[in-house]
C-alpha cells in the first residue's frame, strides 16, 4: 500500500512539472513569435500616403485600388464611392 501512494505521488509531481515545463514552452514560443511579428513591422518598407485622409502607413499593409494607396478598405471604398458620384452627370 505504502509503494502504491508513493508511486502516485512520484506520478503527480512529474506530471506537475511537466505542465510546468510545457506553460514554459509555450510563453516562449508566444513572446518569440511576437517579437518577430514586431521586428517585422518596424521593416515595414516604404510609407506610403492614403489618398483619402493623407495618413503615412507602411507599405505592406496598405491597400493598393485603382494605382492608389488607402489605409483601410472603409477609406478605399469612401473614396470609390465619391468618385462614382462625381462621374455621374447632373440632371438639371
Amino acid at each position: 500500500m505504502n509503494l502504491l501512494i508513493i508511486r502516485l505521488i512520484i506520478f503527480a509531481v512529474v506530471f506537475f512539472v511537466g505542465l510546468k515545463l510545457y506553460g514554459r514552452y509555450r510563453q516562449w514560443q508566444h513572446d518569440r513569435q511576437a517579437l518577430e511579428h514586431a521586428r517585422k513591422r518596424h521593416e515595414g518598407g516604404q510609407m506610403v500616403r492614403c489618398q483619402w485622409c493623407d495618413v503615412h502607413v507602411p507599405e505592406s499593409e496598405a491597400l493598393r485600388a485603382e494605382g492608389r494607396w488607402f489605409c483601410s478598405s472603409a477609406h478605399r471604398d469612401r473614396y470609390a464611392n465619391e468618385r462614382a458620384s462625381d462621374d455621374r452627370p447632373s440632371n438639371r
